[in-house]
């Protein structure tokens, strides 16, 4: 083996290995967009939340139901926004070095792609079982097979959650210290 070119192969593998491990900062602007959209999410809560208040005298008791779980909704995609944001940039971009920050969220200091993925889905369902709950409760005024595809695509996200909680539990996990 020549010395002579060994070398740029060498040079040439490292910085192709500097430039794929620098591509995972393309999702930084990724994860910035999830902020904006988070920021939109807080802007729509706070207008349903205005017709609550406004409303509060004269709303029926099932209008004040719908509004409520529509703002429970929200919540809970904010919560999934966060979950990608956070986690992902953890997970996948670089660490967020916040041990022994007071507000750190329990969740993140165990969070790896597989831990995210049931965290993900279980916020789906949560979010799903939201959106059947008003179907349900507006049922009359809605056609059945809304119902039913509601329902179905609903069962689909439990059995996918089921899935992969069953498939995190299959893979090898790291000791614990």
């Amino acid at each position: 083996m020549n010395p002579e070119t060994k070398q740029p192969i060498e040079t040439r593998g490292k910085f192709l290995s500097t430039i794929l491990f620098g591509s995972r900062w393309l999702q930084v602007p990724l994860y910035l967009g999830l902020i904006a959209a988070q920021v939109v999410y807080v802007f729509h809560f706070m207008i349903e939340l205005e017709h609550l208040v406004v409303g509060t005298f004269t709303l029926s008791e099932e209008a004040i139901m719908l509004i409520v779980l529509g703002l429970i909704d929200v919540v809970m995609i904010s919560n999934l926004l966060i979950m990608v944001i956070i986690g992902g940039y953890e997970t996948f971009v670089s660490r967020l070095r916040l041990e022994g920050h007071p507000d750190e969220p329990e969740w993140l200091s165990h969070v790896n792609a597989n831990v995210l993925k049931v965290k993900l889905a279980t916020a789906i369902i949560g979010i799903s079982s939201i959106h059947l709950l008003k179907t349900f409760i507006n049922a009359p005024n809605l056609d059945e097979k809304v119902l039913l595809w509601q329902t179905v695509i609903h069962m689909a996200f439990i059995v996918s959650a089921v899935a992969i909680a069953y498939i995190d539990k299959l893979m090898p996990h790291p000791a614990k210290h």
